[in-house]
């Protein structure tokens, strides 16, 4: 097995900005921000469109400034039948998410269609069955210049029972976090803070394993998070202010937080959002196809567009 592969460019601390730890002044006018602009409930979310592959100005700008409040949109569509996969690339291309991420499950267009798999090349990855997925960041196991950025979720078909979304704004939980331990957040800002061990498949190495930071602070200043709730096959760095951070992190998603907003998608319904934390819960489909769950997903190494 190669060696772990760690990020070489995982960034030191950020000195200055509302993320770096030391900087209370700059962190308090940012909060103070951040929550006076919080949703207060999923309604707050949610945009009409006619066509997501054609937005109207109007349509656009309520999707961005929702983007920009939260992090994430909710759209509520009539297009939602199997033909239209070119929903998320067309709605992508409209929101300034073009860099689009081919992961190993992806289909030839690079979307992922996420439904029960009928072999057994993709039924031992838990998106492709119907057990529930723990919170997660996508694309937590790449490499720190692969990095999702954007998230697109359409929705063909939902299941007949089940397969409800959890959602929380990243920087939501960056703030709560902040506010129980500063010394939680140093932690999570650790070059070696998190590692996926390498994905490992009859002696073949189909990914390396990954160290590097929950937090991070991009060039452009914003605040990008990688992780994952996963029980198994995550190391997490060993002391006690990381077990600490780890468990408080896991407390603030699995309490009764009002900055988390739950969601069951249905045809035509969809998510835009800048990778913010995520759950599904477990579902079952029914006997006929119209009840068999099915979504498009696409992942970028960009963020929503601003304006």
């Amino acid at each position: 097995m190669p060696p772990d592969h760690r990020i070489p460019d995982a960034p030191a601390m950020p000195e200055a900005g509302p993320f770096a730890p030391e900087a209370t002044e700059a962190y308090a006018r940012w909060r103070e921000m951040k929550l006076r602009s919080q949703p207060q409930s999923l309604d707050e979310l949610i945009v009409e469109l006619q066509d997501p592959r054609r937005l109207t100005p109007g349509e656009r700008e309520a999707l961005t400034a929702r983007c920009k409040r939260a992090n994430m949109a909710l759209y509520i569509s009539t297009v939602g039948d199997e033909a239209a996969k070119d929903i998320p690339l067309e709605l992508g291309r409209q929101l300034g998410l073009v860099r689009l991420d081919s992961s190993m499950g992806a289909d030839d267009d690079g979307i992922t269609s996420l439904e029960v798999a009928q072999d057994g090349s993709r039924d031992t990855y838990i998106p492709y069955t119907d057990r529930p997925i723990h919170w997660h960041t996508d694309g937590y196991y790449n490499t720190p210049v692969a990095q999702i950025r954007g998230l697109i979720l359409h929705c063909v078909r939902p299941a007949a029972r089940g397969g409800a979304n959890a959602l929380m704004d990243s920087e939501m939980a960056y703030l709560l976090l902040r506010d129980r331990n500063p010394n939680c957040i140093r932690a999570l800002m650790a070059a070696d803070a998190m590692t996926i061990p390498a994905n490992v498949v009859d002696g073949r190495v189909l990914r390396p394993s990954r160290t590097g930071p929950v937090f991070r602070v991009g060039p452009d200043g914003r605040l990008h998070m990688r992780y994952t709730k996963r029980l198994r096959n995550v190391i997490w760095r060993e002391d006690p202010i990381t077990r600490e951070a780890v468990a408080r992190l896991a407390a603030i998603l699995d309490g009764d937080s009002p900055a988390v907003f739950r969601a069951t998608l249905q045809a035509g319904w969809g998510l835009v959002c800048n990778n913010v934390l995520h759950d599904r819960a477990g579902f079952r489909n029914g006997a006929d196809a119209q009840s068999k769950r099915l979504l498009y997903r696409a992942r970028y190494y960009d963020r929503v567009a601003d304006t």
